[in-house]
């Protein structure tokens, strides 16, 4: 038996979905510090048990067991506090998939300082934006050739940090800019190490919002965090003991800490990585044979690529859960896939505020393009503009209510305050707040519950249905159309590779369905294709919600994250009406 879990999950074993959400329960302790009370837990009930199974593309794989982890971590903290890092200063890290990512987070978890992951892809500006809003003390980077200059150009703007230190230092720049060394740091530090005092209600991670709606917002997390990360691991992803997880993302977005460390390491599970300096379906079909993960979690981008390439040759026999989050999954790719691979696609929605907040459970039969019901920690409900729950059918807000079951109130510590917020009840998995945003915070939780600004409908079954962002719902002639279902429906079209539909101004209906549109090898824009694609939506939805604007384009505007950022497309929509 699991030794960890079953200290914070006092039942662990469920008949079915609706006992599920009744009966789970999560018990927090004040003081949980992950990197403690798991990985160093690991460490001493089984020491050689396989915490990460890490690849790249030269097709090397290397293993770290607990023990290891425990031991660099040490080292990692004591190397911390040697440059003058503290409990509750803040360090971003921006490492890629390499295996220091795991040692760093855990390191910053045992002194109790604040850990702001970032991307490789972050641009100077980006940088500077972050650095200042965060009061970064020290940076932490990969000796990328693209990222380093990109730091350079940020650092003299960046007024709070103290320290950039770099991973794989022998990259000449690194070396003459004068950063720090920091595997030499740590090589030579000691591997004894005193925890700082840490409460579960203290800041422990900082994610950036996406941005697909404006400027990042700080999504402040305790360390309350990976205990909500049990939902996801244990019954949506259904990770097992003792066997690999893969989960396909950078360490600078929040999916990793949905799918590459809380809930997998509490589990028992061991973590694969895929270290890879670019996407290439290929790449990621091999890495899979490689690593031989029993459950798999991979953005839909990714399998909107998959299933384009010849799978014929691979063997997908040892993978028994498949799941997808990060942004709606298409029938048609769901289709796609399982009549490729026999592998079902289990949908999850959350956000980097979150955790799992709803999904197709290990108990639940897939709806292809629902993201199944919701996770019992939270009290989740669709909620009109008059903040009424809505009926079966209708669109409305997915909201968190304070309240909710489950949850513990935690009084609102000095360090909260003194950065702007408001005091707010929590529930492991859920954010404290947007740091130092008092009043953006205070909106999100209007009336002591927490509107996500994501719209969907429930049918009667129970299971609910994505239909966009508050902001990308079109209104058109009277009728609300969900962008969600037009872009499913030309993704079922051979020629389309991916797609986003937006509002585009229009004098007489006020706003008009537009499809940018990015073309699958092999074809080519023409006005009998647009025709085409617009008798295809009109026939598999209804004739108001077909793209009246049909846009070929060579790509789409994304997030960081790999999020189509339709606010810069509807941005250009309206540009363009002028």
């Amino acid at each position: 038996m699991n030794d960890i879990i079953s200290r914070y999950c006092p039942r662990m074993e469920f008949d079915s979905y609706e006992d599920f959400y009744a009966n789970y329960r999560c018990n927090v302790p004040d003081n949980f510090n992950f990197a403690r009370d798991v990985v160093d837990e690991w460490a001493r009930i089984w020491p050689e048990k396989q915490a990460l199974l890490w690849t790249d593309d030269s097709g090397i794989v290397k293993s770290f067991t607990f023990a290891g982890m425990k031991h660099l971590s040490d080292k990692a903290a004591n190397a911390l506090l040697e440059l003058g890092i503290h409990k509750g200063d803040v360090v971003m890290l921006i490492l890629k998939q390499r295996p220091e990512v795991w040692v760093m987070m855990c390191a910053l978890e045992k002194i109790g300082a604040i850990c702001i992951p970032g991307t490789y892809q972050l641009t100077a500006k980006d940088l500077e934006y972050r650095c200042n809003i965060a009061d970064v003390k020290l940076l932490v980077t990969v000796d990328d050739p693209a990222l380093l200059p990109e730091i350079a150009s940020a650092r003299p703007h960046c007024e709070k940090l103290e320290h950039i230190a770099v991973i794989g230092s022998a990259n000449a720049q690194a070396a003459a800019s004068g950063y720090i060394d920091l595997p030499a740091e740590i090589e030579k530090a000691s591997d004894k190490f005193q925890y700082a005092e840490t409460k579960t209600e203290e800041p422990m991670l900082i994610y950036f919002s996406s941005g697909t709606t404006g400027m990042p917002k700080m999504v402040l997390h305790n360390h309350s965090l990976p205990l909500g990360h049990i939902v996801t691991a244990r019954y949506w992803q259904c990770v097992e003991d003792n066997a690999v997880h893969l989960t396909q993302t950078d360490s600078g977005w929040a999916k990793f800490a949905w799918g590459k460390i809380y809930g997998q390491w509490i589990c028992g599970a061991a973590v694969g990585v895929y270290d890879t300096e670019k996407f290439v379906p290929g790449g990621m079909l091999d890495a899979i044979q490689r690593l031989r993960p029993a459950t798999l979690c991979v953005p839909a981008t990714i399998f909107r690529y998959l299933i384009k390439e010849d799978l014929s040759g691979y063997d997908f026999g040892f993978i028994r859960r498949v799941s997808v989050a990060g942004e709606p999954l298409s029938p048609e790719v769901y289709n796609r896939f399982k009549a490729l691979t026999g592998l079902e696609i289990h949908e999850g929605f959350g956000q980097s505020e979150t955790s799992v907040m709803a999904a197709v459970f290990k108990w639940l039969p897939v709806k292809p393009g629902s993201m199944g019901k919701p996770a019992p920690l939270f009290n989740l409900r669709l909620l009109d503009e008059n903040g009424d729950v809505c009926d079966d059918g209708l669109v409305g807000n997915m909201s968190i209510t304070a309240a909710g079951k489950n949850m513990y109130d935690l009084t609102t510590p000095a360090w909260l305050l003194g950065s702007g917020q408001v005091g707010l009840s929590d529930s492991p998995g859920l954010f404290r707040g947007y740091w130092k945003d008092k009043d953006v915070t205070a909106s999100a939780w209007s009336g002591g519950t927490y509107r996500t600004g994501d719209m969907a409908w429930r049918d009667g079954d129970g299971y609910l249905w994505f239909v966009g962002r508050n902001d990308d719902v079109i209104k058109c002639s009277g009728y609300r159309i969900g962008p969600f279902e037009v872009e499913s429906a030309l993704m079922e079209h051979p020629s389309v590779l991916e797609c986003a539909v937006t509002a585009a101004p229009d004098p007489m209906r006020g706003q008009v369905v537009k499809a940018s549109i990015v073309l699958a090898k092999g074809f080519s824009p023409s006005d009998e294709l647009t025709r085409e694609l617009q008798n295809h939506v009109k026939r598999v939805t209804a004739p108001y919600k077909y793209p009246r604007i049909v846009e070929f384009v060579p790509e789409l505007p994304k997030t960081i994250s790999g999020k189509i950022r339709r606010v810069e497309i509807r941005a250009m929509n309206n540009e363009q009406e002028k």
